[in-house]
């Protein structure tokens, strides 16, 4: 029989719980109050053991039999993140949620997830892999909304006509993949994904696909880059969060798995050292050029604030506009400068780079230089540490151990 832990209130009246629990197509080990006792006489009887938390039970399923007010909409998320990150089902009266299936992965890995577009994900997956780099193999697999139809790899860093080229071709030249590839300076797999569910479930993807490809590649550390707030489908050793909100919708599941949890906003990091005893860091973004500018005339292409104020070039013009083509060949309008600076994201390659290449002007690719903020937690130390924790448990040596991630079965097929 499925395990099953019920949530109850007292608003509800014990007769009423007992005869509901007995009236369950499961097992019902156990109860949990997370609120309404103080409508409560005392010495209730439910006919199960009551219990405080919900990995005392460690059931298959949750079953929400409490109501307004006790547990608003909001609240009933927070308890459904917390039964998908123990691995168990969360269903109510009219609602069901499934924890993602991840699939097995044989080597030491690492997923940069989000909670959303343009928090910052792919610049942390870049910084990730360079550090990792330094004393590794490591292969990048990147999971995105325009990726290729079937997993592609980069094995070197692709110049600025090799990106022409390929979008000439009709291919997506800003591909995260690519752009990783550019400034990690790591092979990378290029992977799709339609489609996300409230716990990241992508609708399909090929990233499976994609991680095999990346072991022929015979990397000793794989990192697999998300896709918005869509988690790629692989069991990896340690997730890295990267969170512009972490309670809303099913964002507190995201922390709950995370083994670091970063983010540009105070008020975020403070939420999020309310679900998790994970690391919390906060970080800012800085655009860095990767090749030296020289004091030349620059106008500077990006898709967020990052700032650029310390660059080493007379500054011309600026365009945040990379993911609006309309706005951005209005702001293409008006530019006259020598060095066009961008990030490989958008329309990076068919539209500012084309008019580069029409203008004669020279193509400088931009990272987005992750900086933590000055008093936060080491966070290479972290991310070294969570690496090597994976290295040792593969060697068997020792026990020392990552992290616990919850392992989360696969969802029941309907």
């Amino acid at each position: 029989m499925t395990r099953a832990l019920a949530l109850i209130d007292g608003e509800h009246y014990a007769p009423v719980v007992r005869d509901a629990l007995a009236g369950l197509p499961y097992d019902v080990v156990c109860v949990m109050l997370p609120g309404g006792t103080e409508k409560l006489r005392g010495g209730e009887d439910y006919g199960v053991p009551l219990v405080g938390s919900i990995d005392e039970a460690a059931p298959d399923v949750v079953v929400d039999l409490s109501d307004e007010p006790v547990l608003s909409p909001a609240a009933r998320l927070l308890w459904a993140s917390r039964a998908l990150a123990a691995g168990a089902r969360y269903e109510g009266a009219d609602f069901s949620f499934s924890p993602p299936p991840f699939e097995e992965f044989p080597l030491p890995s690492v997923a940069v997830i989000g909670t959303g577009k343009r928090v910052g994900k792919t610049a942390v997956t870049g910084h990730v892999a360079r550090l990792l780099a330094r004393g590794r193999r490591v292969v990048v697999v990147s999971m995105g909304r325009g990726g290729p139809a079937e997993p592609t790899v980069a094995a070197t860093p692709p110049t600025v006509d090799d990106l022409l080229e390929l979008s000439r071709s009709g291919g997506h030249a800003a591909s995260d993949y690519l752009e990783t590839a550019v400034l990690a300076g790591v092979p990378t797999v290029g992977c799709r994904r339609c489609g996300g569910g409230m716990a990241g479930a992508p609708f399909v993807s090929n990233v499976g696909e994609g991680a095999r490809r990346a072991l022929e590649l015979d990397p000793e550390i794989v990192v697999f880059d998300g896709s918005g707030a869509a988690i790629p489908p692989v069991a990896t050793g340690a997730r890295v969060l990267v969170a512009h909100d972490v309670l809303s919708g099913l964002n507190p599941y995201r922390v709950l798995i995370a083994d670091v949890v970063l983010t540009m906003s105070a008020a975020v990091a403070e939420a999020a050292r309310g679900l998790t005893d994970a690391p919390v860091i906060r970080f800012e973004l800085r655009v860095r050029p990767v090749e030296p500018l020289d004091g030349r005339r620059v106008a500077v292409f990006t898709t967020g604030p990052a700032p650029f104020d310390h660059l080493e070039a007379d500054v011309v013009a600026v365009s945040r506009n990379l993911a609006d083509r309309a706005a951005l060949r209005a702001d293409l309008e008006a530019v006259d400068a020598d060095v066009y600076v961008v990030e490989i994201k958008a329309a990076a390659i068919d539209v500012v780079a084309e008019a580069a290449a029409e203008r004669g002007a020279q193509v400088v690719f931009a990272d987005n230089e992750v900086v933590p903020v000055e008093g936060e937690d080491d966070l290479d130390a972290c991310l070294l540490d969570l690496a090597a924790r994976q290295e040792v448990a593969a060697r068997g040596v020792g026990s020392t151990e990552p992290r616990e991630v919850p392992a989360l079965p696969a969802p029941e097929r309907r």
